[in-house]
């Protein structure tokens, strides 16, 4: 549950923050006294995302302030984490290699202090340079963007701080599953087919996966827990096919369970009456 006065809402939709204040030289930035703790982002696991659906992974984040300022006027300060890859001056400026969130909401807890809470904006259109190419599924740091502003709206100062935290970005994969023949006497075997493919982010379509092991799993009629049966390994072309041999009624599914660039991938379940 929230609690506190909602003390700012921002939405951050643009590609970069083309501040030369926030691009200047770290021994000339003026330290703006924000601290920013607690950085939280996607409940600390990887962010898969695919060829053309926005993904908007959650973050939460806590904002102290220095003296002079007061969340009862949020139009006077401005900060929030964001994901970068290289030099983390490089992406602020130019947007390039640069997730920002596309909208947080913070809830003061008193003058000096607020709980953040909103979501990052990853769109893997090509325009927007989130990830447009293989490449970008890897390892992300987290950096932290600080500005103070004047009472009449001009900006007092700005900085942009690194931070030890790693987020994992990974190309979303999809599998499908067959099961044939239905229905089956049981005894009789089954052959379960499917295919296993990937987002490829340089083309923004769905590339076959080869060479990855899958587990094929079966969930007997009126369970409720899946099981292991058995593994198989794509070929070429993404293709998976093994027999098993039927026994009851059940449901048949591929599960793979990804890598350190490609996310999990479940199919739907298939029903093979046993007579």
């Amino acid at each position: 549950m929230k609690t506190g006065r909602r003390t700012v809402a921002a939405a951050t939709l643009v590609g970069a923050l083309g501040l030369s204040v926030l691009n200047a030289p770290a021994a000339q930035a003026a330290d703006t006294g924000i601290t920013v703790s607690d950085i939280v982002i996607n409940k600390g696991k990887p962010i898969v995302v695919g060829t053309t659906k926005t993904v908007e992974p959650p973050i939460s984040f806590n904002i102290a302030l220095p003296s002079g300022y007061s969340t009862s006027d949020p139009s006077r300060y401005d900060a929030y984490p964001f994901l970068y890859r290289g030099a983390i001056t490089t992406a602020a400026d130019t947007g390039e290699s640069f997730i920002q969130p596309g909208s947080y909401t913070c809830y003061e807890t008193d003058s000096k202090h607020a709980r953040c809470e909103g979501n990052l904006y990853i769109d893997p259109h090509p325009s927007q340079e989130h990830v447009d190419s293989n490449s970008d599924a890897t390892t992300w740091k987290v950096g932290v963007a600080l500005r103070l502003w004047k009472a009449d709206g001009g900006l007092k100062t700005g900085e942009l701080e690194t931070r030890s935290a790693t987020v994992q970005l990974k190309r979303a994969a999809k599998v499908t599953t067959n099961a044939t023949p239905e229905p089956v006497s049981k005894g009789k075997p089954i052959t379960v087919t499917g295919k296993l493919t990937r987002a490829n982010w340089s083309t923004k379509k769905y590339d076959a996966y080869s060479g990855r092991t899958v587990s094929l799993q079966f969930r007997a009629k009126g369970t409720d827990t899946y099981k292991t049966v058995k593994k198989a390994t794509t070929s070429s072309t993404g293709g998976l096919k093994t027999t098993v041999t039927a026994s009851v009624d059940g449901y048949y599914r591929w599960v793979y369970y990804g890598n350190s660039t490609t996310g999990v991938a479940t199919s739907a379940a298939d029903y093979v009456e046993v007579g």
